[in-house]
């Protein structure tokens, strides 16, 4: 790494961190979640950075080092269908295989019938999550493992093999592309580890949102059971990739257990009762969660503000950012606010001045990162991007 790459790379690290402890850097962060923007940036369609990790991030570096961001996601196109192939996963839809070329990997939930979990399971998922979803789950979500009791086949275990050869290769990839960012780039990687609420899990993986619905008012026993049986693999793999030196964030994409989706009643008995200890073990571990609300969490800000000081970063999506900014400024940092439907169909002048707005009222103190409310695709429009920077680079210096 070159001395200018360095001082490059601390100047942004620096200028993240202090935003994430909710002080005043030099300038506002800026710390887009960009997935297939970046194949469509580097010429690349959806399909190509699915199916080729390389390419996925070879298009995140060029964006970083064009844009000049302080902060990416090494690669936010995350599903690798050499990996979903080798396992033989059959829930994503992988572009130009079951989808459009240039539409992104989906996650297809089966029918409530068909849920991967049968609601009389809960017990056995609760006495024994690992063997669970070892033993039952995994070869109801791919086409290659034999359940178990059954005679096995060449297939089954070729797909043990190919799966841990695939993930050894893909993950410890993201070491190498870290690296990258920092020494040829001089970019930070915005998050390290992953996190998931255990009510999520259920609700994503196992129940299915219809089945877990029914779930709550049936057995809610069962679910707050099962979630708190979850809760300490949660912690352990959340922590088990956290940065060794505490300095970026955890992730965490909330999504399905807010209102109206669930009561609030239930969104407190059930999702935050067993999210909530998590994020608070994480941080007297050394680390914060960078809270990702999907959708619109403002029915819950109270639930937040109970957390430890600067324990989260909290982004915004569809909730009011202002209103967040008012119950959280003071606790947390924000970011997020700048609506996705404004990069794609706005125009840079539009995307300018949402971008002052949010620098006035929200990051005028600091504690403030700017990026779009929701993961960027590629529908973003590549001038209302550079609008987005060029704005957060000139307005946003303190």
């Amino acid at each position: 790494m070159t001395k200018e790459r360095e001082e490059l790379y601390e100047e942004k690290l620096e200028r993240y961190v202090t935003a994430m402890e909710n002080e005043r850097p030099d300038k506002v962060p800026i710390r887009p979640f960009v997935a297939e923007f970046t194949a469509k940036y580097a010429g690349y369609s959806c399909q190509e950075v699915t199916h080729d990790y390389e390419l996925a991030f070879e298009a995140v570096r060029k964006c970083a080092a064009d844009f000049d961001w302080d902060a990416v996601v090494s690669n936010m196109v995350y599903v690798w269908t050499g990996l979903t192939q080798a396992i033989g996963l059959d829930y994503y839809g992988v572009p130009g295989i079951d989808t459009s070329p240039d539409t992104g990997f989906q996650y297809l939930e089966p029918p409530k019938e068909e849920a991967f979990m049968k609601p009389e399971e809960y017990d056995d998922l609760i006495e024994n999550p690992t063997g669970f979803l070892f033993n039952v789950w995994l070869p109801r979500v791919s086409s290659d493992v034999s359940p178990v009791g059954e005679e096995t086949s060449y297939r089954n275990n070729l797909s043990f093999l190919k799966g841990g050869m695939a993930m050894l290769t893909y993950f410890n990839s993201f070491g190498e592309q870290n690296e990258a960012l920092r020494s040829e780039i001089g970019t930070v990687p915005a998050i390290s580890g992953i996190l998931k609420a255990p009510f999520d899990i259920l609700a994503d993986k196992l129940r299915g949102y219809y089945g877990l619905a029914e779930d709550v008012i049936k057995r809610p026993g069962k679910v707050r059971a099962a979630c708190q049986a979850l809760m300490p693999h949660i912690c352990h793999m959340a922590l088990s990739g956290a940065d060794p030196e505490g300095k970026v964030p955890i992730p965490i994409w909330l999504h399905r257990g807010c209102s109206p989706l669930f009561s609030p009643e239930d969104f407190a008995r059930f999702n935050w009762a067993t999210l909530k200890p998590i994020i608070e073990e994480i941080w007297a571990e050394g680390h914060q969660v960078l809270v990702y609300a999907e959708g619109d969490w403002n029915h819950h800000l109270e639930a937040f503000a109970e957390l430890p000081q600067g324990s989260i970063i909290y982004h915004v999506d569809k909730g009011d950012i202002l209103e967040v900014n008012e119950k959280l400024g003071d606790r947390f940092c924000i970011s997020g606010g700048l609506p996705n439907h404004l990069l794609s169909n706005g125009s840079p002048g539009q995307v300018k001045d949402r971008c002052k707005k949010l620098i006035d009222e929200v990051g005028r103190d600091g504690g403030y990162i700017m990026d779009a409310s929701a993961i960027v695709q590629n529908d973003a429009r590549i001038e209302n991007m550079r609008a987005m920077t060029e704005c957060t680079r000139e307005y946003g210096v303190y």
